[in-house]
């Protein structure tokens, strides 16, 4: 379950998506995020369904490593489902059991949350796995520059959030790594009651917590080794710029953004497609 989250991970591999600037594929991600909460419609979400199979495609990441990382959220996207299934009301009804009521209203979007989750799961992570934490960086604190002139600090922040993504795939293994020596002195995680349970983390927590703070004591310190002072005056060996590719990848995602726009109208005209 630990080695199932993919987000934080990097693919090293050649493909058109890889090559895209990181400034690009945060706008188009973002606007993909944006679109999912437009969708209302199965055939909306097929043709999502295949527009991001084609992503995949492009980016030579192979589906079965992308897919793991649904394995971490199955217990998220299960009870999305549940609530969504009995709290949902509708005039169609299904089955009756005492006072919870299913009704077909409320398995359509017990079924659309699910999707939408795991749309937005794998569409996310096609980010973190197609830019290097570097690219990343320089991606974020290009967009957040203009901010700085009000006193943001775009360097600064772009850089706290490429280290926690960063240190996502560390502190899962050092977990891992945990977890399997202490089942190795006999400790047990998977039987007991739910307090027996919780409480035989703790000896998974205390050693991982130590386990960061060290690690981001010998970060900071290698930082102020490298006599690193934040971006004032800072100069950068690759200048990140938008090409042909960058343009062509903004003129397919407006492509998208109109198909879905008009298959929400659709949908509302013709309720079969709902």
């Amino acid at each position: 379950m630990i080695r199932d989250i993919t987000i934080g991970q990097y693919y090293p591999v050649a493909s058109p998506i890889h090559r895209l600037d990181a400034r690009v594929k945060l706008a188009i991600t973002f606007i993909y995020i944006v679109t999912l909460f437009f969708v209302d419609s199965f055939i909306g979400y097929f043709f999502v369904m295949l527009s991001l199979g084609a992503v995949i495609a492009s980016s030579k990441v192979p589906l079965r490593f992308m897919l793991r990382g649904i394995k971490s959220i199955m217990v998220i996207i299960v009870f999305t489902m549940i609530i969504n299934l009995f709290t949902t009301k509708g005039e169609t009804l299904l089955l009756e059991i005492g006072f919870l009521r299913i009704t077909w209203e409320g398995v359509a979007v017990a079924l659309k949350m699910s999707i939408r989750l795991v749309f937005l799961i794998v569409g996310s992570s096609v980010l973190t796995l197609t830019t290097t934490p570097i690219h990343l960086t320089d991606g974020i604190e290009s967009i957040l520059k203009p901010f700085s002139k009000i006193g943001v600090p775009s360097h600064e922040i772009a850089m706290m959030m490429t280290i926690a993504l960063r240190f996502i795939p560390t502190l899962l293994d050092e977990t891992d790594k945990i977890m399997k020596a202490q089942q190795a002195r006999g400790a047990d995680f998977d039987t007991g009651t739910l307090k027996e349970k919780a409480q035989s983390l703790i000896p998974i927590l205390v050693p991982l917590f130590i386990s960061a703070f060290r690690r981001a004591e010998e970060l900071a310190t290698a930082m102020e080794a490298r006599c690193y002072h934040g971006g004032e005056n800072r100069t950068r060996m690759h200048v990140v710029s938008i090409g042909r590719r960058d343009f062509v990848a903004f003129a397919v995602t407006a492509v998208y953004v109109c198909i879905i726009f008009l298959l929400r109208h659709a949908a509302e005209i013709v309720p079969f497609w709902i």
